[in-house]
């Protein structure tokens, strides 16, 4: 790595550290301003149907679960920071850091910060009381409202100026993050019309079933739709054409087999459909989170100790 490089990697995680910092405090510090508004409500303001129903379901509302999102990738991103300037990023700690981290961000924060910042201003602007009541200023501050439903969208700007993330990390755990929240939510959101006929939202009041199963299916895929587009949007931002360290070739690896003291015949070694393969026989497969995930070097000292004590 060149000088150049050096000092822009360093910038860049100067910039990551502060960042993750600043806002996971900042959103450690709402969600216990959240808890102490539960706390204050009195009973003059339960007489209020709709702040009772805040107090009491506070938290099957999807704004509240979106952010705890947030807060878990936050929290995973800092301390993969923290690795990172301990320069133990690459040990197996790290890298599945990495990997929980990537897939959290895309497969959940991403889509659903989207769609509750996108959803929420929408209606809101149409007719607030369909989704934050006048009577919610009584207890929750304006300030508090900005925090999680506009502040969640900055984070995913931010995040995406300084992270490449280019294509999916893992799509199948990706999908089933994201539907695994989607459909959860559904059952939860529905147990609750159900058992009690209270809204959580009350869009969803002045609709014929007809237009519910529709509103809720245009939902789901505008929210999918969220996921898809971050990719080519993150590619916009870094350039479609991926570095070498993230993008590596087998050669590589060829390389440095070769310079093993000639303990390792690597013409020997195949590579196919992403595997390691020698006299038929699967090493490892180079493809399979997190393993994928670590670079090279990384990935060879974890299996050199195989190579040497084998003839191939």
């Amino acid at each position: 790595m060149s000088n150049v490089e050096s000092k822009q990697f360093l910038c860049n995680l100067v910039l990551r550290t502060v960042f993750h910092l600043i806002y996971f405090v900042g959103d450690l510090c709402v969600a216990l301003w959240g808890c102490y508004i539960l706390l204050v409500i009195n009973e003059e303001h339960l007489k209020i149907p709709q702040i009772r129903n805040l107090r009491d379901l506070a938290l099957t509302f999807f704004t509240n679960w979106n952010f705890s999102f947030q807060i878990v990738f936050l929290s995973l991103s800092l301390t993969h920071d923290v690795l990172e300037w301990t320069s133990h990023h690459n040990s197996n700690l790290g890298v599945k850091i990495r990997y929980w981290r990537d897939v959290i961000f895309c497969g959940a924060v991403v889509p659903f910060t989207l769609f509750v910042s996108t959803m929420f201003w929408s209606v809101y602007a149409i007719d607030r009381e369909y989704v934050f009541p006048e009577v919610y200023d009584l207890v929750v501050p304006w300030w508090f409202n900005h925090c999680v439903h506009t502040n969640i969208a900055v984070v995913l700007l931010i995040e995406t100026l300084l992270q490449p993330r280019r294509s999916p990390t893992d799509v199948k755990c990706e999908n089933v993050i994201f539907w695994s929240i989607g459909l959860g939510y559904a059952v939860v959101y529905y147990t609750i019309y159900f058992s009690t006929n209270i809204w959580l939202y009350q869009i969803f009041g002045i609709m014929t079933w007809w237009q519910v199963c529709l509103y809720q299916s245009f939902i789901w895929l505008a929210t999918y739709v969220f996921y898809i587009i971050q990719f080519p949007i993150n590619r916009l931002v870094h350039g479609a054409e991926k570095s070498r360290d993230e993008k590596p070739q087998f050669e590589d690896v060829k390389k440095e087999m070769s310079e093993t003291n000639g303990k390792v015949e690597t013409n020997a070694i195949l590579e196919t459909n992403g595997k390691l393969e020698t006299n038929g026989k699967v090493i490892t497969d180079l493809k399979t989170p997190p393993f994928s995930t670590k670079s090279w070097s990384t990935k060879f000292r974890s299996l050199r100790s195989q190579f040497e004590t084998s003839r191939l």
